[in-house]
């Protein structure tokens, strides 16, 4: 080979090295980029990285799953020091169809009777509990059970306190209020107790007024948690456990949309927070792997459809039938309690069955007796 060619070789060699060293070194680097959100990930929340990789392999939830579906219970809960703190105030029964995508929400009024227990449904929480560390879990799964007619494979229990961090994490959510109204008895959180010097019978000093206009708002968590708990309003028919159910699951559904368009591996402090916030006041049989295999399925599925029922009376001046009645106190030692009106769950366990199979299920008209 002719002496310039070995020449030019020879500084060509190092010329390619350089580019090649380029070239790897912008991979690496660009590599690194794609990974390091995940490497935050796994040292933010300490999973493992086996468990990591399955998670972005599956294709379906590892997790309980009956005839296509997974059932819950969320449960809220007051907290506080006021009485009544541990009664469950909010009582939604889920569940979640993995070929349709759609989650079916349906919000039972905590004033249920359940002959079983001879106790309202909001109560077995708080019982279950006093029996065993662990039993009012159990408990209010198998109490709505009983009312819905199917299985519950996980339950959920969330202090209202925990909301209010998560929706000022995210920047507040977005509410449309069907209908205005006021509250003049809204209770002030701290002043359960107060006994407003002693000389105001009505304890005045206990409440606030709160009031909604109609239309979409922005709320933050203090002003979203009044909004879903609020019970003391005559306006509009908002004073009633109904319409603080079809509340609860506005925001519940709000919540969730804004997680979704808010939270990602990118900003993976932000959800770190979120997870710290409801992991320090959420009480559940469902594992963390559970948990986060469900989570990837609801995140990076768009278009899951949610439909939102609520177990109610009714509504006698529109013609409305229900699925409920207010029976006489004294069938119930003088206790404002629901109970079916047909005398059975089974009715309402049809109901329940038939929407879990499409979203053109009616009440039918009881026939004046």
């Amino acid at each position: 080979m002719p002496p310039v060619k070995r020449k030019f070789l020879k500084y060509r060699l190092p010329l390619l090295l350089a580019v090649l060293t380029v070239i790897f070194l912008s991979l690496l680097l660009f590599v690194i980029g794609l990974m390091r959100p995940a490497v935050n990930f796994i040292s933010e929340t300490k999973i493992s990285p086996f468990t990591l990789v399955s998670l972005l392999l599956e294709k379906t939830p590892r997790i309980k799953i009956t005839d296509n579906r997974t059932n819950f219970v969320i449960l809220g809960i007051s907290g506080g020091n006021h009485a009544g703190s541990t009664l469950t105030d909010s009582i939604i029964f889920g569940s979640i169809d993995f070929t349709k995508k759609e989650v079916l929400l349906v919000s039972i009024p905590r004033d249920v009777w359940l002959p079983s227990l001879k106790t309202k449904i909001n109560s077995s929480f708080y019982y279950g509990e006093k029996k065993k560390k662990g039993g009012g879990l159990i408990l209010a799964k198998s109490s709505v059970s009983e009312v819905v007619g199917k299985p519950v494979s996980y339950g959920f229990i969330l202090d209202f306190e925990a909301f209010r961090k998560v929706i000022d994490l995210i920047g507040g959510i977005e509410i449309n209020v069907n209908a205005p109204f006021e509250d003049k008895l809204f209770p002030i959180a701290g002043k359960e107790n107060d006994n407003c010097g002693g000389s105001d019978p009505e304890f005045t000093c206990r409440y606030e007024t709160v009031r909604f206009e109609k239309g979409v708002q922005n709320m933050d968590g203090t002003l979203a948690l009044k909004f879903v708990r609020s019970r003391g309003s005559l306006d509009n028919g908002q004073g009633n456990d109904f319409s603080r159910s079809q509340r609860q699951q506005l925001v519940i559904t709000a919540i969730a949309k804004k997680i979704k368009s808010t939270v990602s591996l990118k900003n993976i402090g932000l959800f770190k927070k979120i997870y710290s916030t409801v992991y320090d006041s959420l009480t559940t049989d469902m594992s963390f792997a559970e948990m986060m295999s469900l989570g990837k399925f609801l995140y990076f599925n768009q278009d899951i459809s949610a439909r939102h029922l609520v177990l109610d009376t009714g509504d006698l001046s529109k013609d409305i039938p229900g699925l409920l009645v207010n029976p006489p106190l004294w069938q119930y030692d003088g206790i404002w309690v629901l109970a079916p009106r047909s005398g059975t769950f089974e009715e309402i366990h049809e109901f329940i069955s038939c929407n879990l199979k499409n979203d053109s299920c009616s009440i039918i008209k009881q026939p004046d007796l």
